[in-house]
């Protein structure tokens, strides 16, 4: 199958789900707020070391997610202000897991503590949407930038593989958690090397 094929089977899935979850009656910037209650239970249940509920949470956070944007498309309430809620709720989500790994008693990697790396990705993930943001704001280029090591779906992807990992030996979770914490960083020093050489001045 070819990746337009795959693009419009996503597009069809989108449709049909915001189809029926509009008959909900909630707008999209209400289900954007809805997806940090599942957020909060994961963190709830990654501060108790139960990982594979945590994961599952995460994913319902994550589903909702598309749940808002595919509403939107469908009664059609896409909006600005709906896309900026939706940037910032996704920034929530992604900290509240965080937050919760670290708490969670995992050993250390090449020396460094696992907290430091936690604390490492924090930042990295930080950096990697300031960088984009602070480009657009300082009119350093006319278009989003956009690319890099991680984008925001890997790294959601590698965060919940580090979820469901720990499940079985919190070594991988701190080696998973290294590794964002490397390459959430390397993206964000790529975005800014992006941003000089596509600088208008």
């Amino acid at each position: 199958m070819v990746l337009y094929e795959k693009r419009e089977m996503f597009n069809g899935i989108s449709v049909k789900v915001g189809i029926l979850f509009s008959k909900f009656g909630l707008t999209p910037n209400q289900w954007t707020l809805l997806s940090l209650l599942p957020a909060i239970v994961a963190f709830y249940f990654l501060f108790q070391q139960q990982f594979l509920v945590a994961a599952g949470f995460f994913i319902v956070a994550g589903f909702l997610d598309f749940v808002d944007g595919s509403v939107a498309r469908v009664t059609g309430r896409v909006s600005k202000f709906g896309g900026y809620l939706d940037t910032v709720v996704d920034r929530y989500i992604e900290f509240l897991v965080i937050l919760g790994l670290f708490f969670v008693p995992a050993p250390a990697i090449m020396t460094i503590g696992y907290n430091v790396w936690i604390l490492l990705y924090l930042f990295g993930a930080m950096m990697t949407t300031y960088v984009k943001a602070a480009a657009k704001e300082k009119e350093l280029v006319e278009k989003e930038i956009k690319g890099g090591l991680l984008e925001r779906a890997e790294r959601i992807v590698l965060l919940f593989i580090a979820i469901i990992a720990a499940q079985f030996s919190l070594y991988y979770l701190a080696a998973l958690v290294a590794v964002l914490a490397v390459a959430t960083n390397l993206t964000a020093l790529q975005r800014i090397m992006i941003a000089r050489k596509n600088a208008k001045a």
